[in-house]
């Protein structure tokens, strides 16, 4: 085996191990995360060096976008052109960035998210603010590293003049790292630096009366001061950022929504787009049209209403369901000596201050060289001028240059530089204008030799060096704030009206749990009776309620449960339709059902209550109130015990009385104030002291003593009694006897058990179904009116072996003369 073919094992865990860990060091380091000093990533210091390097500055004319992309990757980034590219777009557009570091010319793109032209269309040139973030690069002030193939520097970091992480903000993401700065305000910044500078122990509050918080080139109103507080403090903190809008008056009653600032980084075409498909689809009532009116005075989107329609409240909906409003998340993540950290103001602004001693220090290390040269030399010429005739007589009698030049060390005592420079001195400076003009250069230098010593002596006078020219640079480039700020998040609250058109509709819900909402419209062109009502074989309708769409019902079932139901959430069918299960809407277990629909307008304002009955005789008051939710899912409506089940509930205001009327022909009349309001889960108290076997049928609320009371048996015989006769008495008693059934062999049976019962002040048509299916129907008017305890008369023909199971009452009279 050849040595090339000797392997070595290895373990795949730290193969990949070791190289995603030097992957994962290079993004961090290398790509997506800037720097703390000059907040800018590798790319972008690339770009702007490349461009400053070639003299592509804004006193020159522009370039082509594609040769500064192609010196930053033949020189300083390795990679493909398009992230070079995608950089320095980014760079260049004026809603990205608060103070753009390219200026462009040509396409570069729009807030539309269109893409800006190819590199080799484009033009540009650094804008006049990027060249403070390169200022004094020339002076040493920075380190600079070998370039990928070592054939040339780039600089480590720019001395960056101006603290720009803060001023542009940035974003991005890397491996296991994010960052996400926004913006702020130029001279807000400037003024924070010059205050911690002057004061190193200030408070985040006594920072944040300066910065008062980002400032996005698109304008717009900040949210949440709360938010803005964590982000200083910690680095990590959420905002909310909406759009600057006005509402205006038109003429003939309309009003139109005017948008003149977005949120930042939302895509314009995207937000008109969303508010186009909310009036196409209908998902607000009021949007007449939506229309984006941006052009050269700037961004004007126009959503104009119909007349008539709730300004406000489609205005609340839009802001929660587009990007009129979005949530903005700080992560304020930078590199610190090759380290990401999650930084707040305070460290970002401290990193930034560090940065600028160093910048200055060398700066001034550098011009102190350079005065001390020209003073050495300076010093020379002064003495040579001096002692002229002797300098011209030494080098006259000189060999040559290097001859003369060693004579004068010799002879005169000057250094080889000042030798040098003495050599080289034109004839015309021998004149005596110019022999004063050197003398004052010297004193000149040496004044500010000693000014620059003072600066690397004195801490106070290097920060004072900076903030002269933070202030200066402030003066020059800063700008007004651009976002407003509110401390508070407005909650936003979105009425149903605004949603929902407001209709008068019919609900239908049939024995088998079929559901539908029909318009007016469709019941009264189908003849307007509820026998047409579209219901499947052997089905038939148990509730018709005349609702609006802006109403919503409670659904109360035999296990003491209820859902909320939305009325403009059941879906539209035509009268003749079968509708839809129940099921379908909301979540009924198999093993439950419904016992009772009930309409509430706004249950959070009503005084009325909820009285439920059980089979057990058990009776309950709850305040309505209390039934108020925003869940789909089913919500406990009352507490029940093993065994029973609820068989009504009937909205009331308390001041009727409650007749319960048992299996066994027993009943019970009492005041519903006898029954104390209690919570919304609890299990109510005794209405009737039940028989062993026995258990309630119905329940009726009566008042005065107007009326009969109609019991049905299950063979169908039928009787009515006066509610006179049924005395006010306590609740919880065993009550009094209302039907008397027949007993005995040659008795003809009159029925074993009661079915059903009402409560009659006018005819009423009742429908009863059997076992076998049967439907059979009889008026009320039928039943004879006998005493309490009579024995009734056949009234529903049930065949033998048959019984009934179930009645429904049919009335239409208020809705037949709507649907006329």
């Amino acid at each position: 085996m050849s040595i090339l073919e000797q392997f070595l094992p290895a373990f795949l865990e730290e193969v990949v191990g070791d190289r995603f860990g030097r992957y994962s060091k290079y993004i961090i380091q290398d790509r997506a995360i800037p720097d703390v000093r000059d907040g800018l990533k590798p790319v972008q210091r690339r770009i702007l060096y490349a461009m400053y390097d070639s003299g592509n500055t804004p006193d020159k004319q522009y370039r082509k976008s594609a040769k500064t992309v192609g010196d930053v990757m033949g020189n300083y980034h390795p990679h493909g052109d398009s992230s070079i590219y995608e950089g320095m777009v980014r760079m260049a557009q004026p809603w990205k960035m608060g103070h753009p570091l390219v200026d462009g010319h040509g396409n570069w793109g729009s807030q539309d998210d269109d893409p800006a032209a190819a590199m080799r269309y484009t033009e540009a040139r650094l804008s006049p603010i990027a060249m403070e973030l390169l200022r004094d690069i020339d002076k040493r002030t920075v380190q600079f590293k070998d370039n990928f193939d070592n054939t040339t520097k780039e600089p480590v970091v720019l001395p960056s003049r101006y603290p720009n992480l803060l001023v542009n903000g940035t974003s991005g993401i890397s491996a296991g790292f994010a960052t996400e700065i926004p913006p702020h305000n130029l001279r807000e910044v400037i003024d924070a630096c010059i205050a911690l500078m002057s004061r190193s122990e200030m408070s985040l509050e006594e920072i944040m009366a300066i910065v008062k918080g980002p400032d996005f080139p698109t304008g717009g109103i900040i949210m949440g001061e709360e938010g803005i507080r964590d982000a200083y403090a910690t680095g990590k903190g959420r905002i909310f950022l909406r759009a600057k809008t006005e509402i205006e008056d038109m003429r003939g009653g309309k009003s139109q929504l005017v948008i003149t600032e977005i949120p930042y980084q939302v895509v314009k075409s995207r937000l008109v787009t969303a508010m186009e498909n909310i009036r196409l689809e209908k998902k607000v009532e009021g949007i007449a049209e939506v229309r984006d009116e941006s052009g050269r005075n700037g961004l004007r989107i126009v959503v104009e209403f119909k007349k008539d329609a709730d300004a406000q409240g489609i205005l609340a909906y839009l802001f929660k369901k587009t990007d009129l409003q979005v949530a903005y998340n700080f992560n304020m993540v930078a590199i610190v000596n090759k380290t990401p950290m999650q930084l707040g103001i305070k460290q970002i602004l401290s990193a930034y201050i560090e940065h600028q001693k160093e910048v200055v220090t060398f700066r001034t290390k550098y011009d102190l060289e350079k005065a001390e040269d020209r003073a050495h030399v300076v010093e020379g010429l002064v003495k040579a001028l001096n002692i002229l005739d002797e300098v011209i007589a030494t080098i006259k009698a000189s060999k040559n240059r290097a001859d003369a030049q060693d004579n004068l060390v010799a002879k005169f005592g000057f250094s080889e530089r000042q030798a040098d420079a003495i050599l080289t001195l034109q004839l015309y400076r021998l004149t005596n204008l110019e022999i004063t003009t050197l003398e004052k250069e010297l004193k000149e230098a040496l004044k500010k030799i000693a000014y620059l010593k003072s600066i690397l002596e004195s801490e106070k006078k290097l920060l004072g060096v900076i903030k002269d020219e933070l202030l200066e640079i402030r003066n020059k480039y800063g700008i007004d704030r651009r976002s407003d700020l509110r401390g508070e998040i407005e909650e936003l609250k979105v009425n149903l009206e605004v949603l929902v058109n407001p209709e008068d509709v019919l609900v239908t819900l049939s024995q088998e749990g079929y559901v539908k909402r029909t318009s007016m419209l469709s019941f009264s062109r189908s003849g307007g009776e509820l026998q047409s009502a579209g219901v499947k074989e052997g089905d038939v309708i148990r509730e018709l309620l005349e609702v609006n769409t802006i109403d919503n019902l409670l659904l109360f079932t035999r296990k003491g449960q209820y859902y909320l139901l939305p009325v403009h959430q059941i879906p539209e069918f035509k009268w003749k339709d079968t509708g839809t299960a129940i099921v379908n809407i909301v979540p009924i277990p198999k093993d439950d059902s419904i016992v009772s629909v009930i309409p509430v307008k706004d249950i959070q304002s009503s005084s009325a209550s909820l009285v439920f009955i059980t089979k057990r005789g058990q009776v309950k008051r709850t305040e309505l109130k209390e039934y108020a939710t925003t869940r789909s899912t089913a919500v406990a409506a009352c507490k029940v015990a093993d065994g029973d089940e609820v068989i009504r509930v009937v909205i009331s205001d308390g001041s009727r009385q409650i007749l319960l009327v048992t299996r066994q022909g027993m009943s019970i009349r009492f005041a519903e104030s006898e029954v104390n309001p209690m919570g919304r889960v609890a299990s109510g108290v005794r209405g009737i002291q039940l028989k062993d076997g026995d258990e309630l049928i119905a329940a009726e609320w009566v008042a005065e003593d107007e009326g009969e009371l109609l019991v049905i048996t299950d063979i169908g015989y039928a009787k009515r009694s006066l509610l006179l006769d049924y005395p006010i008495q306590g609740r919880g008693g065993k009550g009094v006897q209302t039907f008397e059934f027949k007993e005995g062999k040659r008795v003809r049976p009159n029925g074993a058990a009661l079915v059903a019962a009402y409560y009659c002040k006018e005819t009423k048509e009742i429908v009863a179904i059997t076992a076998s299916g049967a439907k059979l129907t009889a008026d009320s008017e039928k039943a004879p009116i006998e005493e309490r305890k009579a024995i009734g008369k056949l009234i529903f023909p049930v065949e033998k072996n048959d019984v009934i199971i179930n009645t429904l009452v049919r009335s239409m009279t208020d809705v037949s003369q709507k649907g006329d």
